[in-house]
């Protein structure tokens, strides 16, 4: 099915009600590493323009200081970190007791594999907020498929192709060649909701239904532009949308940004950070 506004008619998105940041839905960032701090940011500000009301956001002590100032509409944690300037194991019972009180977590952003982001995988699966998966977390998630499918509800998966392939086992040429496939496999799986990226993108659910999306701009192909539709997606979820609602409307917004972008930037040469700025007026129309 194709992925577009009129598909959507049949997923609208929770009615925007008053009330105040708590009534709008509270969301967790882990995210970032000394190397890829922005990640962290990028997401953040897309969790808001997506209307979520109630933000925080844990990352890795030495650069928390720097997100914290950089998003002063977040509450920033910083955590204990590795020598290679990751997540240490010691940060994981922490980020275990923020995730049980939010409506949604994005994980993964800016991260590494390694012990701690498995140990924190399991975490946020076991946390029953909705959740984005995406970057390290996703290549930690092999041995917990079980715990996915267990989840309250079914994870939001944001793979590239290289991660699609840590995901099920196979080649990153596999994954190119048969891209639908993966996704279907990937979705059952994990019980989850599952983002094949590429010019052309598939959103699968678990019973195997695609929707196709064929819009955006070549534009979009740029560093942080994964962290930034993470964040819209988690920004719906936090506002109440279920998963599949949450990704759909996230895959379409993103590639409406773009093409705003397009039309006022140029076709290429615009940032990852000015993608969310696009978000509050798409959301109008």
């Amino acid at each position: 099915m194709a992925l577009d506004r009129q598909a959507l008619e049949a997923f609208p998105l929770p009615p925007i009600e008053n009330g105040d940041k708590h009534n709008h839905g509270r969301l967790l960032i882990v995210a970032g590493s000394r190397t890829l701090a922005g990640a962290a940011l990028l997401c953040a500000k897309a969790t808001m323009r997506a209307g979520a009301g109630n933000l925080k956001i844990a990352t890795v002590e030495s650069v928390a200081v720097h997100i914290g100032v950089a998003m002063p509409e977040s509450r920033t944690i910083g955590l204990a970190e590795d020598e290679d300037g990751g997540f240490d194991d010691a940060a994981v019972e922490q980020v275990a007791e923020l995730a049980r009180d939010v409506d949604a977590i994005v994980a993964g952003p800016g991260m590494f594999e390694s012990s701690a982001c498995k140990a924190m995988a399991q975490a946020v699966l076991q946390s029953g907020a909705s959740l984005v998966l995406d970057a390290g977390m996703l290549r930690s998630l092999p041995p917990l498929a079980e715990q996915a499918r267990r989840a309250a509800q079914p994870p939001i998966l944001l793979p590239h192709a290289g991660e699609m392939a840590a995901l099920l086992g196979c080649e990153e040429a596999d994954v190119e060649a048969n891209s639908i496939d993966c996704g279907k496999a990937c979705s059952k799986r994990y019980g989850a909701v599952t983002l094949v990226k590429g010019s052309v993108s598939h959103v699968v659910r678990p019973d195997g239904r695609v929707w196709t999306f064929r819009g955006g701009a070549s534009g979009l192909g740029v560093s942080g532009s994964g962290d930034t539709l993470a964040g819209i997606a988690g920004g719906l979820l936090a506002r109440g949308a279920d998963p599949l609602t949450a990704t759909l409307w996230s895959v379409l917004l993103h590639g409406e940004a773009g093409e705003m972008l397009s039309k006022k930037v140029g076709p290429v040469g615009f940032l990852a950070r000015e993608i969310s700025d696009e978000i509050p007026a798409l959301l109008a129309l």
